[in-house]
């Protein structure tokens, strides 16, 4: 879990102001209602030069897992906790930041408060009485900071980068499709197979002739005009509501069996198959069943996102490392940043231009330094305001190759 503490605000003990552009997000139309209220809320919160601590948490089961989540955090706080005098923040407000943390660690203490998403984001201002708990269907990372406004960037991201995704889910005779978006699954009109089969080996036709060999072929028939429909008819979807991906669901092996029939638009994004079965499925089990098949597709990802890392590196297309890489997002180079996992290392933000360095002498010729206590967490806020594609990398081969931080150019 990464912590940051970042005194981007004059406002926060009198210091230098750094510049630090920020357009407030605004929230996807297809966000949740609930999730979409609290945003807007957020956004329109001043908070009159108070501190605000911003906690983004992963609860996937591994964290969950004899309360690792709770045991990371806390080691996070005391980091935090420990920054704090050294940061442009008088004694008051060090205290209230002090209050708001351990506010943040009693309410996870209690599982009771945990939601069933793999994630959440608190927000806590005790000077503006500010303490809002925000279930999330995913998150880059766990991270803990201290800024002068709430970092929502990668709240009000989430919709956009997770997008729209169809799935259907299938057997022999029927179909139920499924729009899935990061917070939640709708239900669409379904397909039912066109069948006229009767008993063994006689189907409808009771004449002589009609034997197993036919009755064979007609459901092999059967069945390839079931899975051509299916195929057409996401087609048909993704035409008018162009999808960001394609998910197969059935019992047994029937899912795979619509891959050949996709069309070569819906074939290049389809992300994977899973088992389900189509009589039982509700709209949650739908949900979870489409972010566990979208989360094996991002490891994948990962892998050919690193194999590409290493064909341009030699190009001067891609850089690897802490200090290239924050060189290059500091001049809006970066397309993809490619994160080492949970890399965490202290360094300081320019207040004259706001660039990230891992030393405080690169800021001398820009007003000084400001100390931050994770630069990989604020490269994180910094990507996601220049809408920069942010991966965060956990698989093991892949994430040897990950020197902290990388990136994929968009110019030289």
């Amino acid at each position: 879990m990464g912590a940051t503490v970042s005194r981007s605000f004059s406002e926060l003990g009198g210091g230098t102001a750094i510049r630090r552009p920020f357009a407030p997000p605004r929230p996807s139309s297809t966000t949740g209602p609930a999730v979409a209220h609290q945003l807007e809320r957020l956004t329109r919160t001043s908070s009159a030069g108070h501190p605000v601590v911003s906690c983004y948490l992963k609860l996937e089961p591994r964290d969950r897992s004899r309360g690792k989540y709770l045991i990371k955090l806390k080691n996070r706080v005391k980091g935090v906790k420990a920054a704090l005098p050294r940061l442009v923040l008088d004694r008051a407000a060090q205290d209230a930041v002090s209050r708001d943390l351990d506010r943040i660690v009693d309410h996870l203490r209690t599982p009771a408060n945990l939601p069933a998403a793999q994630g959440l984001a608190i927000f806590a201002s005790e000077g503006i009485g500010l303490f809002e708990v925000l279930p999330l269907p995913l998150i880059h990372r766990s991270r803990l900071a201290v800024d002068g406004t709430a970092l929502i960037r990668e709240l009000a991201s989430i919709e956009d980068e997770f997008g729209r995704v169809l799935t259907v889910v299938l057997d022999r005779t029927s179909a139920r499709f499924f729009e899935v978006t990061a917070y939640n699954a709708t239900e669409l009109p379904g397909l039912r197979a066109d069948s006229t089969r009767g008993g063994r080996f006689r189907g409808d036709q009771s004449g002589p002739g009609w034997g197993e060999h036919s009755y064979h072929n007609r459901i092999r028939e059967e069945k390839q005009r079931h899975l051509e429909g299916i195929a057409r008819e996401l087609f048909a979807l993704d035409r008018r509501h162009p999808a960001h991906g394609i998910v197969l669901a059935g019992p047994g092996t029937d899912a795979g069996a619509v891959a050949p029939f996709l069309h070569s638009y819906l074939a290049e994004r389809l992300l994977g198959t899973v088992r389900l079965n189509p009589k039982e499925a509700t709209t949650a089990a739908v949900h979870d069943a489409t972010l566990a098949v979208r989360q094996a597709w991002e490891r994948a990802s990962e892998r050919a996102l690193v194999a590409e890392l290493r064909e341009r590196m030699g190009t001067g297309w891609a850089v690897n490392g802490l200090a290239p890489t924050l060189k290059a997002l500091s001049r809006g180079q970066v397309r993809a940043l490619m994160i080492g996992g949970e890399t965490s290392v202290p360094g300081f933000r320019c207040p004259e231009t706001g660039r990230l360095t891992l030393t405080e002498k690169e800021c001398r010729s820009e007003g000084g330094a400001v100390p931050v206590l994770d630069v990989v967490d604020d490269a994180i806020e910094d990507a996601l305001r220049q809408r920069v594609d942010v991966n965060v990398v956990y698989d093991p081969d892949a994430l040897r190759e990950i020197d902290g931080l990388a990136g994929l150019l968009r110019f030289r």
